[in-house]
């Protein structure tokens, strides 16, 4: 990251943004490529996932400042845990591209609820934003020839919820890393018992291991680094418009690299839930 650092502040900000969002759609398509094959099952996949990601911001965090990951939110951290299990079995069914739809459209729409419910007031050009999201999100699931696997949908769905938990959760933290290193740390026995639980199903190879120690210490550990570098440049508002990035880089990277091909429900639900979640967005920004 010394390279980037030497860059003027705001090509530093682009490129370590760019960077971010292209560690998280990677996330989708890791997960998707390790579980099409037979070499690991998702509650594996999840365990190392998770307990990869701890030691890596755990040697951040340790390198940067000398600090410890903090042990503070016992719920955050089974939030972590819900999301990172639930997205791995979900990556059964749904391709790479649909998978990252319906985790973005939930994690906002769980955002926004939760600020609707807490008396936030949103003006009506969002709440027909906040419809519009939600109706391209219905019509992504409704039943048809081109709809994706309806458990695969609902398993992401509630990961998006997790994810939507644990973000709201965290901005609460002081220190967004160490809490985070805290968080994967606590959140990886949780994995670990439900790879036992999951018994003699439970199986990991080399080809399987190697995916989910890259989902979990590259796109997923570092990613957070990178991304709590360029927070402090972007702004809430901003932060929450480049994450509409994450599905469509998905998208095209399952179409490139697992030979998946975007249905037309899918553009038009992209449409939807992507505009509608930017209209909600630029109207907040303007208040």
């Amino acid at each position: 990251m010394d390279a980037v650092t030497d860059r003027p502040p705001a090509l530093r900000i682009l490129l370590l943004t760019a960077l971010a969002m292209l560690a998280f759609a990677a996330n989708s398509l890791l997960c998707r490529l390790a579980l099409t094959t037979p070499d690991i099952d998702p509650a594996s996949f999840g365990s190392i996932r998770l307990a990869s990601g701890a030691a890596m911001l755990a040697l951040v965090l340790h390198l940067r400042s000398g600090e410890a990951p903090r042990y503070t939110d016992w719920f955050a951290a089974v939030m972590l845990f819900a999301y990172v299990a639930l997205f791995s079995f979900a990556y059964l069914e749904l391709a790479a591209g649909t998978g990252a739809l319906i985790l973005f459209g939930a994690v906002q729409l769980t955002m926004f609820a939760v600020g609707l419910s807490s008396g936030e007031r949103f003006p009506l050009p969002a709440l027909g934003g906040l419809l519009l999201a939600a109706g391209g999100l219905v019509y992504l699931v409704s039943p048809g020839l081109a709809a994706p696997p309806l458990f695969g949908a609902t398993l992401m769905a509630a990961a998006g919820v997790a994810w939507g938990l644990y973000s709201l959760r965290g901005r609460r933290a002081g220190n967004p890393l160490a809490a985070t290193a805290g968080n994967f740390l606590r959140a990886t026995p949780f994995a670990l018992a439900l790879s036992l639980y999951y018994g003699g199903a439970a199986h990991a190879g080399a080809t399987g291991v190697a995916l989910a120690v890259a989902s979990g210490a590259i796109t997923s550990g570092l990613g957070y680094v990178i991304w709590y570098a360029a927070l402090p440049g972007l702004g809430s508002m901003r932060a929450a418009t480049v994450q509409l990035s994450v599905p469509p880089i998905a998208a095209f990277g399952g179409a490139l690299l697992l030979g998946e091909t975007p249905s037309l429900r899918l553009i038009l639900a992209s449409v939807a839930i992507l505009g509608g979640i930017a209209i909600v967005l630029a109207t907040r920004a303007r208040k």
